[in-house]
């Protein structure tokens, strides 16, 4: 099979797109002739964390297709079904943290940008009906990711003010999405004023130029919640928003791991500060059924074929996206 891996060299030097040989399912797995992939920021990382040193790795978190082998004792799945990627796994139940063993599929483990791809059962879902194979393969990273820090851990719901700096990218995109739906007011940040112009034309309800006065724009206006995808570039920035008691949740650090916090305006002002990553299968299953109620689909910037990897991955690394970067795997 046709599969893009990393190897030998860290970075993007490491890619290649060439051939692997393709595995049957073991115990309890199954395995998916993939149409569809998505790209997440995490794609990145992987080309540095996974070691010039270890074995050839497919790359890859999400995606979508058909079930085209099944392993011992598995029940409930046929070949022929028309399933979504769970990037999520061993991590079932919905907890105040991942359990210990936890991992991401795309590293350590083989992932989605490849013709098939085996994974456990359980981490297949069927796929909606009123999504397509170009919306279902970008969904389940970004969705997950989004709906847990929104909703398990912010708990946000009509009537919030709702802060999302840096908008763009596939997260951020969902979690504007996901807060409208549920009647919050929305206010995005971004450097591009396209990129603020998108944000409008989906639903936020103010977009503020990220290199501007936040505080002078928002004109004394606070923020029940703001969801941080970015990290140190806007963490301080983010926390002066917020009113007394206000809640911060942070997942990413594009921009940086390392901030300074003023802890008297942190104790004083009662701010809560919450981390999160990913989610459990029962959020995602949530999720799933989160999107479907409100009809909600990805908001895809450009579907590639896979070997056209290149442009796909510079434009990511560039920050030139507005939604889901995708591609088209088996075609």
């Amino acid at each position: 099979m046709k599969a893009l891996i990393h190897e030998k060299k860290a970075g993007k030097e490491g890619l290649s797109y060439c051939e692997m040989e393709e595995l049957l399912p073991k115990e309890g797995e199954v395995r998916v002739r993939l149409e569809t992939a998505g790209m997440n920021h995490r794609d990145l990382f992987v080309l540095n964390r996974h070691k010039e040193s270890e074995p050839p790795l497919i790359i890859g978190s999400d995606g979508a297709g058909v079930i085209d082998a099944i392993g011992p004792s598995v029940t409930n799945i046929t070949i022929g079904d028309e399933v979504m990627i769970n990037p999520s796994l061993g991590w079932i139940e919905e907890s105040d943290a991942p359990p210990k063993g936890f991992e991401i599929v795309g590293l350590p483990f083989h992932g989605t940008f490849a013709q098939s791809i085996i994974v456990p059962a359980e981490n297949v879902t069927p796929k909606p009906s009123y999504l397509t194979w170009e919306e279902a393969g970008v969904l389940s990273l970004a969705g997950i990711t989004a709906y847990r820090a929104l909703f398990s851990r912010a708990k946000v719901k009509a009537g919030m003010n709702v802060l999302i700096p840096g908008i763009g990218s596939g997260v951020a995109t969902f979690l504007l999405q996901f807060a409208k739906a549920v009647g919050a007011t929305v206010f995005v940040t971004s450097r591009s004023v396209e990129k603020c112009e998108q944000a409008l034309a989906i639903g936020a309800d103010f977009a503020l130029d990220s290199n501007s006065d936040w505080t002078k724009n928002l004109q004394g206006t606070k923020m029940d919640v703001v969801i941080d995808c970015v990290g140190a570039a806007t963490f301080n920035k983010s926390l002066s928003q917020l009113r007394p008691g206000g809640t911060i949740v942070t997942f990413g650090s594009s921009t940086g791991d390392e901030v300074n916090i003023n802890l008297r305006d942190l104790f004083y002002g009662q701010i809560n500060v919450l981390g999160t990553t990913m989610g459990s299968k029962e959020e995602y299953i949530k999720m799933l059924q989160f999107i479907e109620l409100h009809q909600i689909k990805p908001i895809i910037d450009r579907i590639y074929p896979l070997s056209e990897y290149e442009q796909a991955f510079l434009r990511l690394d560039n920050a030139e996206q507005f939604g889901k970067i995708g591609f088209h795997v088996n075609s």
